[in-house]
Protein backbone atom coordinates (compact mmCIF):
# COMPACT_ATOMS: atom_id res chain seq x y z
CA UNK A 1 0.00 0.00 0.00
CA UNK A 2 1.03 3.61 -0.63
CA UNK A 3 0.35 6.24 2.04
CA UNK A 4 0.54 10.05 1.86
CA UNK A 5 1.35 12.09 4.98
CA UNK A 6 0.42 15.78 4.70
CA UNK A 7 2.48 17.90 7.08
CA UNK A 8 6.06 17.28 8.20
CA UNK A 9 5.87 18.58 11.76
CA UNK A 10 6.11 16.47 14.89
CA UNK A 11 3.07 14.34 14.09
CA UNK A 12 3.88 13.95 10.41
CA UNK A 13 7.30 12.69 11.45
CA UNK A 14 5.72 10.22 13.89
CA UNK A 15 3.26 8.93 11.29
CA UNK A 16 5.98 8.49 8.67
CA UNK A 17 8.18 6.64 11.16
CA UNK A 18 5.40 4.22 12.06
CA UNK A 19 4.45 3.59 8.45
CA UNK A 20 8.03 2.71 7.55
CA UNK A 21 9.31 0.92 10.65
CA UNK A 22 6.25 -0.72 12.22
CA UNK A 23 4.08 -1.51 9.21
CA UNK A 24 5.21 -4.36 6.91
CA UNK A 25 2.24 -3.95 4.53
CA UNK A 26 3.29 -0.41 3.57
CA UNK A 27 5.25 -0.29 0.29
CA UNK A 28 5.94 3.44 0.09
CA UNK A 29 5.31 6.70 1.93
CA UNK A 30 5.14 10.27 0.65
CA UNK A 31 5.62 13.05 3.19
CA UNK A 32 4.69 16.55 1.99
CA UNK A 33 4.94 20.01 3.50
CA UNK A 34 4.84 23.64 2.44
CA UNK A 35 8.41 23.85 3.76
CA UNK A 36 10.23 21.28 1.65
CA UNK A 37 13.18 21.35 4.03
CA UNK A 38 10.94 19.92 6.76
CA UNK A 39 9.73 17.16 4.48
CA UNK A 40 13.31 16.41 3.46
CA UNK A 41 14.34 16.30 7.15
CA UNK A 42 11.59 13.78 7.99
CA UNK A 43 12.51 11.59 5.02
CA UNK A 44 16.15 11.71 6.05
CA UNK A 45 15.38 10.96 9.70
CA UNK A 46 13.19 7.99 8.80
CA UNK A 47 16.11 6.84 6.68
CA UNK A 48 14.85 4.55 3.90
CA UNK A 49 14.35 4.57 0.15
CA UNK A 50 10.67 3.72 0.70
CA UNK A 51 9.92 7.35 1.64
CA UNK A 52 9.99 10.42 -0.58
CA UNK A 53 9.52 14.10 0.25
CA UNK A 54 7.36 16.54 -1.72
CA UNK A 55 6.47 20.21 -1.59
CA UNK A 56 2.77 20.98 -1.11
CA UNK A 57 0.64 23.94 -0.09
CA UNK A 58 -2.43 22.49 1.65
CA UNK A 59 -4.52 25.45 0.44
CA UNK A 60 -3.65 24.74 -3.24
CA UNK A 61 -6.50 22.39 -4.13
CA UNK A 62 -5.23 21.50 -7.59
CA UNK A 63 -1.76 20.56 -6.33
CA UNK A 64 -3.20 18.56 -3.44
CA UNK A 65 -5.51 16.73 -5.84
CA UNK A 66 -2.58 15.78 -8.07
CA UNK A 67 -0.54 14.62 -5.10
CA UNK A 68 -3.32 12.52 -3.55
CA UNK A 69 -3.94 10.50 -6.70
CA UNK A 70 -2.50 7.02 -6.53
CA UNK A 71 -2.29 6.89 -2.73
CA UNK A 72 -4.37 4.28 -0.93
CA UNK A 73 -4.71 6.43 2.20
CA UNK A 74 -3.94 9.99 3.24
CA UNK A 75 -3.10 11.16 6.77
CA UNK A 76 -3.60 14.86 7.42
CA UNK A 77 -1.18 16.26 9.99
CA UNK A 78 -1.83 19.88 8.97
CA UNK A 79 -3.98 22.41 10.82
CA UNK A 80 -7.56 21.29 11.37
CA UNK A 81 -9.16 24.01 9.24
CA UNK A 82 -7.89 22.31 6.06
CA UNK A 83 -9.56 18.98 6.80
CA UNK A 84 -12.99 19.54 5.25
CA UNK A 85 -11.52 20.53 1.89
CA UNK A 86 -8.95 17.75 2.06
CA UNK A 87 -11.81 15.29 2.68
CA UNK A 88 -13.60 16.58 -0.41
CA UNK A 89 -10.46 16.14 -2.50
CA UNK A 90 -10.02 12.61 -1.14
CA UNK A 91 -13.51 11.78 -2.45
CA UNK A 92 -12.52 13.10 -5.88
CA UNK A 93 -9.30 11.09 -5.98
CA UNK A 94 -10.66 7.90 -4.40
CA UNK A 95 -8.19 8.02 -1.52
CA UNK A 96 -9.07 6.99 2.02
CA UNK A 97 -8.57 9.89 4.43
CA UNK A 98 -8.00 10.39 8.14
CA UNK A 99 -6.73 13.32 10.19
CA UNK A 100 -5.74 14.43 13.68
CA UNK A 101 -8.83 16.63 13.96
CA UNK A 102 -9.51 18.64 17.07
CA UNK A 103 -12.44 20.87 16.05
CA UNK A 104 -16.03 19.68 16.44
CA UNK A 105 -17.46 21.96 13.75
CA UNK A 106 -14.98 20.78 11.12
CA UNK A 107 -15.68 17.16 12.06
CA UNK A 108 -19.42 17.73 11.64
CA UNK A 109 -18.85 19.09 8.13
CA UNK A 110 -16.68 16.08 7.27
CA UNK A 111 -19.25 13.58 8.52
CA UNK A 112 -21.84 15.34 6.34
CA UNK A 113 -19.89 13.96 3.36
CA UNK A 114 -20.94 10.40 4.20
CA UNK A 115 -23.03 9.77 1.07
CA UNK A 116 -20.33 11.11 -1.26
CA UNK A 117 -17.63 9.03 0.45
CA UNK A 118 -19.77 5.88 0.23
CA UNK A 119 -20.37 6.51 -3.46
CA UNK A 120 -16.62 6.88 -3.97
CA UNK A 121 -15.99 3.63 -2.07
CA UNK A 122 -13.67 5.24 0.46
CA UNK A 123 -13.44 5.89 4.18
CA UNK A 124 -13.17 9.35 5.74
CA UNK A 125 -12.46 9.13 9.47
CA UNK A 126 -11.78 12.40 11.34
CA UNK A 127 -10.14 12.86 14.75
CA UNK A 128 -7.69 9.94 14.62
CA UNK A 129 -4.97 11.18 16.96
CA UNK A 130 -4.82 10.69 20.71
CA UNK A 131 -7.75 12.63 22.14
CA UNK A 132 -9.78 12.97 20.09
CA UNK A 133 -8.71 9.70 18.55
CA UNK A 134 -7.36 6.62 20.25
CA UNK A 135 -9.50 7.20 23.34
CA UNK A 136 -12.71 6.99 21.28
CA UNK A 137 -11.85 3.46 20.18
CA UNK A 138 -10.79 2.54 23.72
CA UNK A 139 -14.13 3.87 24.98
CA UNK A 140 -15.95 1.47 22.68
CA UNK A 141 -13.53 -1.33 23.61
CA UNK A 142 -14.37 -0.95 27.29
CA UNK A 143 -18.08 -0.48 26.68
CA UNK A 144 -18.29 -3.93 25.07
CA UNK A 145 -17.41 -5.51 28.40
CA UNK A 146 -20.59 -4.27 30.10
CA UNK A 147 -24.09 -5.67 30.09
CA UNK A 148 -25.30 -2.22 31.11
CA UNK A 149 -23.01 0.82 30.92
CA UNK A 150 -23.80 3.94 32.93
CA UNK A 151 -20.68 6.15 32.82
CA UNK A 152 -17.47 6.78 30.84
CA UNK A 153 -14.88 9.25 32.12
CA UNK A 154 -11.80 10.00 30.00
CA UNK A 155 -8.65 11.75 31.25
CA UNK A 156 -5.64 12.44 28.99
CA UNK A 157 -2.54 14.63 29.18
CA UNK A 158 0.89 15.18 27.73
CA UNK A 159 3.40 16.23 30.42
CA UNK A 160 7.06 17.27 30.30
CA UNK A 161 9.32 14.96 32.27
CA UNK A 162 11.07 18.04 33.68
CA UNK A 163 8.35 20.70 34.14
CA UNK A 164 9.44 24.34 34.08
CA UNK A 165 7.55 27.32 35.53
CA UNK A 166 5.38 29.22 35.06
CA UNK A 167 3.05 26.75 33.31
CA UNK A 168 4.85 23.43 33.91
CA UNK A 169 4.02 22.60 30.30
CA UNK A 170 5.85 22.23 27.01
CA UNK A 171 4.59 22.49 23.44
CA UNK A 172 4.12 19.04 21.96
CA UNK A 173 1.71 19.91 19.15
CA UNK A 174 0.22 22.96 17.41
CA UNK A 175 -0.11 25.99 19.70
CA UNK A 176 -3.31 26.92 17.85
CA UNK A 177 -4.69 23.49 18.70
CA UNK A 178 -3.77 24.00 22.35
CA UNK A 179 -5.53 27.37 22.59
CA UNK A 180 -8.53 25.95 20.75
CA UNK A 181 -8.90 23.18 23.33
CA UNK A 182 -8.77 25.70 26.17
CA UNK A 183 -11.30 28.25 24.86
CA UNK A 184 -13.99 26.36 22.96
CA UNK A 185 -16.98 24.62 24.52
CA UNK A 186 -16.74 21.01 25.70
CA UNK A 187 -19.52 18.53 24.83
CA UNK A 188 -20.46 15.95 27.45
CA UNK A 189 -23.36 13.70 28.41
CA UNK A 190 -25.02 14.62 31.71
CA UNK A 191 -28.07 12.81 33.04
CA UNK A 192 -28.47 11.12 29.68
CA UNK A 193 -28.47 14.35 27.65
CA UNK A 194 -25.78 16.06 25.55
CA UNK A 195 -24.68 19.20 27.37
CA UNK A 196 -22.12 21.92 26.69
CA UNK A 197 -19.82 23.10 29.47
CA UNK A 198 -17.08 25.75 29.45
CA UNK A 199 -13.49 24.61 29.09
CA UNK A 200 -11.06 25.14 31.99
CA UNK A 201 -13.79 24.31 34.53
CA UNK A 202 -14.68 21.43 36.88
CA UNK A 203 -11.16 21.05 38.19
CA UNK A 204 -10.33 17.74 39.90
CA UNK A 205 -7.25 16.04 41.38
CA UNK A 206 -5.96 12.65 40.30
CA UNK A 207 -3.00 10.36 40.84
CA UNK A 208 -0.83 8.14 38.66
CA UNK A 209 1.76 5.95 40.33
CA UNK A 210 5.20 7.55 40.15
CA UNK A 211 3.87 11.04 39.38
CA UNK A 212 3.33 14.10 41.60
CA UNK A 213 -0.11 15.55 42.23
CA UNK A 214 -1.98 16.08 38.96
CA UNK A 215 -5.14 17.90 37.98
CA UNK A 216 -7.72 17.50 35.22
CA UNK A 217 -10.22 19.98 33.78
CA UNK A 218 -12.73 20.29 30.96
CA UNK A 219 -11.36 21.03 27.49
CA UNK A 220 -12.91 21.08 24.03
CA UNK A 221 -12.75 18.42 21.36
CA UNK A 222 -11.69 15.40 23.37
CA UNK A 223 -15.08 13.68 23.30
CA UNK A 224 -15.34 14.21 19.53
CA UNK A 225 -18.32 12.16 18.29
CA UNK A 226 -18.66 10.06 21.46
CA UNK A 227 -21.62 12.04 22.87
CA UNK A 228 -23.62 11.33 19.71
CA UNK A 229 -22.52 7.70 19.58
CA UNK A 230 -23.45 7.01 23.22
CA UNK A 231 -26.52 9.26 23.46
CA UNK A 232 -29.42 7.24 24.86
CA UNK A 233 -27.06 4.47 25.96
CA UNK A 234 -25.31 5.92 29.02
CA UNK A 235 -25.99 8.55 31.66
CA UNK A 236 -22.59 10.25 31.97
CA UNK A 237 -19.66 10.83 29.60
CA UNK A 238 -16.93 13.44 29.83
CA UNK A 239 -13.33 14.21 28.90
CA UNK A 240 -10.77 16.23 30.84
CA UNK A 241 -7.16 17.21 30.13
CA UNK A 242 -4.45 16.21 32.62
CA UNK A 243 -1.79 18.72 33.71
CA UNK A 244 0.54 19.24 36.65
CA UNK A 245 -1.28 20.86 39.57
CA UNK A 246 -1.69 24.63 39.20
CA UNK A 247 -1.63 24.84 35.40
CA UNK A 248 -5.36 25.43 34.94
CA UNK A 249 -5.60 28.45 37.21
CA UNK A 250 -2.62 30.14 35.56
CA UNK A 251 -3.80 29.63 32.00
CA UNK A 252 -7.41 30.50 32.78
CA UNK A 253 -6.22 33.85 34.14
CA UNK A 254 -4.82 34.65 30.69
CA UNK A 255 -8.12 33.64 29.08
CA UNK A 256 -10.10 35.79 31.52
CA UNK A 257 -7.87 38.77 30.68
CA UNK A 258 -8.77 38.40 26.99
CA UNK A 259 -5.41 37.10 25.80
CA UNK A 260 -7.08 34.29 23.87
CA UNK A 261 -9.60 36.58 22.16
CA UNK A 262 -9.71 36.63 18.35
CA UNK A 263 -11.22 40.13 18.32
CA UNK A 264 -8.86 42.83 17.07
CA UNK A 265 -7.84 45.63 19.40
CA UNK A 266 -5.91 48.85 18.78
CA UNK A 267 -2.47 49.20 20.41
CA UNK A 268 -0.28 52.18 19.45
CA UNK A 269 -2.50 52.79 16.40
CA UNK A 270 -1.94 49.21 15.23
CA UNK A 271 -4.58 46.48 14.93
CA UNK A 272 -3.54 43.32 16.75
CA UNK A 273 -5.28 40.06 17.68
CA UNK A 274 -4.56 39.04 21.28
CA UNK A 275 -4.78 35.33 20.45
CA UNK A 276 -2.11 35.63 17.76
CA UNK A 277 0.14 37.55 20.11
CA UNK A 278 -0.30 34.93 22.84
CA UNK A 279 0.40 32.12 20.37
CA UNK A 280 3.66 33.79 19.33
CA UNK A 281 4.68 34.31 22.95
CA UNK A 282 3.89 30.70 23.88
CA UNK A 283 5.98 29.48 20.97
CA UNK A 284 8.81 31.80 21.98
CA UNK A 285 8.92 31.16 25.72
CA UNK A 286 7.52 27.69 26.36
CA UNK A 287 9.95 24.78 26.13
CA UNK A 288 9.32 22.26 23.37
CA UNK A 289 10.31 18.75 22.38
CA UNK A 290 11.87 17.75 25.69
CA UNK A 291 11.37 14.23 27.06
CA UNK A 292 7.71 13.73 27.89
CA UNK A 293 5.05 11.43 29.26
CA UNK A 294 1.53 10.80 27.99
CA UNK A 295 -1.05 9.67 30.54
CA UNK A 296 -4.39 8.13 29.55
CA UNK A 297 -7.15 6.97 31.86
CA UNK A 298 -10.63 5.74 31.01
CA UNK A 299 -13.03 4.74 33.76
CA UNK A 300 -16.26 2.84 33.11
CA UNK A 301 -19.11 2.20 35.52
CA UNK A 302 -21.94 -0.24 34.97
CA UNK A 303 -22.94 -3.87 35.17
CA UNK A 304 -20.24 -6.21 33.95
CA UNK A 305 -20.96 -8.67 31.14
CA UNK A 306 -20.28 -11.94 32.98
CA UNK A 307 -21.92 -15.05 34.44
CA UNK A 308 -22.34 -13.12 37.68
CA UNK A 309 -23.38 -9.62 36.55
CA UNK A 310 -23.01 -6.95 39.21
CA UNK A 311 -22.28 -3.23 39.45
CA UNK A 312 -18.57 -2.60 38.99
CA UNK A 313 -15.94 -0.27 37.59
CA UNK A 314 -13.33 -0.84 34.89
CA UNK A 315 -10.20 1.27 34.56
CA UNK A 316 -7.91 1.53 31.53
CA UNK A 317 -4.52 3.22 31.99
CA UNK A 318 -1.76 3.96 29.49
CA UNK A 319 1.56 5.50 30.55
CA UNK A 320 3.83 6.17 27.59
CA UNK A 321 7.18 7.97 27.64
CA UNK A 322 9.75 9.50 25.31
CA UNK A 323 11.55 6.76 23.37
CA UNK A 324 15.28 7.38 23.50
CA UNK A 325 16.02 4.69 20.91
CA UNK A 326 13.94 6.36 18.19
CA UNK A 327 13.90 9.98 19.39
CA UNK A 328 10.09 9.99 19.24
CA UNK A 329 8.18 11.75 21.99
CA UNK A 330 5.35 10.03 23.81
CA UNK A 331 2.95 12.50 22.21
CA UNK A 332 4.22 11.62 18.73
CA UNK A 333 3.81 7.91 19.47
CA UNK A 334 0.33 8.13 20.99
CA UNK A 335 -1.01 10.66 18.47
CA UNK A 336 0.63 9.76 15.15
CA UNK A 337 0.78 5.97 15.57
CA UNK A 338 -3.04 5.61 15.94
CA UNK A 339 -3.56 7.67 12.78
CA UNK A 340 -1.05 5.47 10.97
CA UNK A 341 -2.80 2.32 12.18
CA UNK A 342 -6.20 3.59 10.99
CA UNK A 343 -4.82 4.68 7.61
CA UNK A 344 -3.58 1.14 7.06
CA UNK A 345 -6.83 -0.44 8.22
CA UNK A 346 -8.69 1.72 5.69
CA UNK A 347 -6.30 0.76 2.88
CA UNK A 348 -6.54 -2.96 3.71
CA UNK A 349 -10.33 -2.84 3.83
CA UNK A 350 -10.45 -3.63 7.56
CA UNK A 351 -12.88 -0.78 8.30
CA UNK A 352 -16.37 -2.14 8.93
CA UNK A 353 -18.18 0.45 6.82
CA UNK A 354 -17.24 2.85 4.03
CA UNK A 355 -18.28 6.49 4.12
CA UNK A 356 -17.55 9.42 6.45
CA UNK A 357 -17.84 7.83 9.86
CA UNK A 358 -16.84 8.21 13.52
CA UNK A 359 -13.94 5.88 14.24
CA UNK A 360 -15.52 4.27 17.29
CA UNK A 361 -18.32 2.86 15.11
CA UNK A 362 -16.19 1.35 12.32
CA UNK A 363 -12.78 0.41 13.76
CA UNK A 364 -12.58 -3.04 15.33
CA UNK A 365 -11.24 -2.23 18.76
CA UNK A 366 -9.65 -5.64 19.37
CA UNK A 367 -7.50 -5.29 16.25
CA UNK A 368 -6.66 -1.70 17.12
CA UNK A 369 -5.56 -2.52 20.68
CA UNK A 370 -3.42 -5.38 19.33
CA UNK A 371 -1.71 -2.94 16.95
CA UNK A 372 -1.02 -0.56 19.84
CA UNK A 373 0.47 -3.36 21.89
CA UNK A 374 2.80 -4.31 19.04
CA UNK A 375 4.13 -0.75 19.24
CA UNK A 376 4.65 -1.02 23.02
CA UNK A 377 1.71 1.26 23.75
CA UNK A 378 0.32 -0.94 26.48
CA UNK A 379 -3.22 -0.84 27.80
CA UNK A 380 -3.40 -1.70 31.51
CA UNK A 381 -6.81 -3.07 32.45
CA UNK A 382 -8.08 -3.21 36.02
CA UNK A 383 -11.47 -4.03 37.45
CA UNK A 384 -12.02 -1.90 40.54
Amino acid sequence: MKILVLGAGRMGHGAAFDLIHNSPDVDSVTVADQDISKADAVASAVGTTKIESRHIDASDNASVRDLMRGHDSVISCVNYWYNEMLSRIAIETGSNFCDLGGNNYVVDSQLALDAEAKAAGISIIPDCGLAPGMVSILAMHGAKQFEQLDEIHIRVGGLPQEPEPPLDYQLVFSVEGLINEYVEIARVIRNGKITEVPSMTELESLQFEGFPQLEAFQTSGGTSTLPDTFLGKIKELDYKTIRYAGHCEKFKTMIDLGLCSSEEIIVDFQKITPRKVLAELLQKYLPADGPDHVLVRLEFKGIQRSEDPRPTRLRYDIIDSFDESTGLSAMMRTTAFPASIISQMMARGDVLERGATPQETVIESDKFVKELDQRQITLIEKWV
